[in-house]
C-alpha cells in the first residue's frame, strides 16, 4: 500500500516532469521562431533596402527592436563588451527648418567633415562638387550644432554592412525639416551596385529626392542599388574606429538593430582646406 508520503513525492515529481516538458517545448518553439524572423529579415535586407525614416535598412519604424520574451539558452548569443567611452555632456538640438539651406559653399573648394565620436574620431572627405547640396547641408547643419549629442541609432550586419547616423531624435525617423536632391548617383565608384567600404551616403525614404540629415557609413563592400546619394569617403583611421564598432555587433542578433556600441557624435565638424 502506497503511503501518503509516498504518494505527495508521486505527484511532485510528476509535476516537476510536466514544467520540465513545457519548458522545453517553449525553448523548441522559441529557437523555429527566431530562425524564421532572421531568415526573413535577412531576405528583406538583401533584397530592397530604403533607408530613413520608414525604417531606413529595412522598411518599418521599428527602431526599438522590441522583442518578446525568450527563454534563456546555452546557445544564446553573449554580448559583446562595449568598446566606447561615454558621451560628452549635452542635448541634442531639436530644431528643424522649411527650407534648404542656401548654397554658401565654394564647390570648388575641399571639404572634411569629422565626426568626435565616443568610439574615436571619423574623418570624410566630402565631395563637394559632385554633391553641393549634400555638402553644403552638412555644413550648415553642423554650423547649428545640428548632429552634436545624437546617437549611431543602426547598425547592419547581414547583407549590407552600415553604420547609419544623422537623427537627432535616434528614432531613425527625424529630420531637419527639408530634403535635398539626390546627387552623384552615377559615381565613379559605385561598380556592378556596389557601395565600397569607406563610403559615405545618404539615407532616403525611398522616394526621390528624400534625403534630409540621415546617412550611412559602409564598413565593408555592400549591395544597394545606386538610388543613395554617395557624398564622401572615410579615411584609414576612420574605418579602424568603425571596425571597432561592428565587432561589437548589434542589438538584436539578427544582424540589424541598434549598436552594442554606446555611438554618439559628441561633435560633427565641417572644415573648408
Amino acid at each position: 500500500m502506497v503511503s501518503q508520503e509516498q504518494r505527495r513525492r508521486q505527484l511532485a515529481r510528476e509535476k516537476f516532469l510536466r514544467q520540465q516538458q513545457r519548458r522545453t517545448e517553449t525553448r523548441r518553439k522559441s529557437r523555429i521562431r527566431n530562425s524564421v524572423v532572421a531568415s526573413v529579415l535577412g531576405v528583406v535586407l538583401v533584397g530592397s533596402l530604403a533607408l530613413y525614416t520608414t525604417g531606413t535598412l529595412k522598411q518599418d519604424d521599428d527602431k526599438t527592436n522590441a522583442n518578446a520574451e525568450v527563454t534563456p539558452s546555452a546557445s544564446a548569443p553573449s554580448k559583446a563588451p562595449d568598446p566606447c567611452d561615454k558621451p560628452a555632456e549635452g542635448k541634442v538640438k531639436s530644431e528643424t527648418w522649411k527650407k534648404e539651406p542656401a548654397m554658401s559653399i565654394d564647390k570648388s573648394a575641399k571639404y572634411t567633415l569629422k565626426l568626435d565620436t565616443t568610439c574615436g574620431a571619423i574623418d570624410v572627405a566630402l565631395k563637394a562638387s559632385a554633391a553641393p547640396h549634400t555638402v553644403n547641408s552638412f555644413d550648415f547643419l553642423a554650423k547649428k550644432g545640428y548632429f552634436d549629442h545624437s546617437k549611431c541609432h543602426r547598425l547592419t550586419t547581414n547583407g549590407i554592412y552600415v553604420l547609419q547616423c544623422g537623427d537627432p531624435t535616434g528614432t531613425g525617423t527625424g529630420g531637419p525639416g527639408y530634403t535635398i536632391p539626390d546627387e552623384n548617383l552615377k559615381d565613379k565608384s559605385l561598380k556592378d551596385n556596389i557601395y565600397p567600404a569607406g563610403t559615405v551616403a545618404m539615407a532616403n525614404t525611398g522616394q526621390k529626392d528624400s534625403g534630409g540629415s540621415q546617412f550611412f557609413l559602409v564598413f565593408q563592400d555592400s549591395q544597394l542599388p545606386p538610388s543613395y546619394t554617395p557624398f564622401g569617403t572615410v579615411s584609414e583611421s576612420g574605418m579602424k574606429v568603425l571596425k571597432k564598432i561592428a565587432d561589437a555587433g548589434e542589438s538584436t542578433g539578427a544582424g540589424d538593430g541598434a549598436p552594442n556600441a554606446t555611438v554618439v557624435i559628441d561633435k560633427a565638424t565641417v572644415t573648408e582646406s
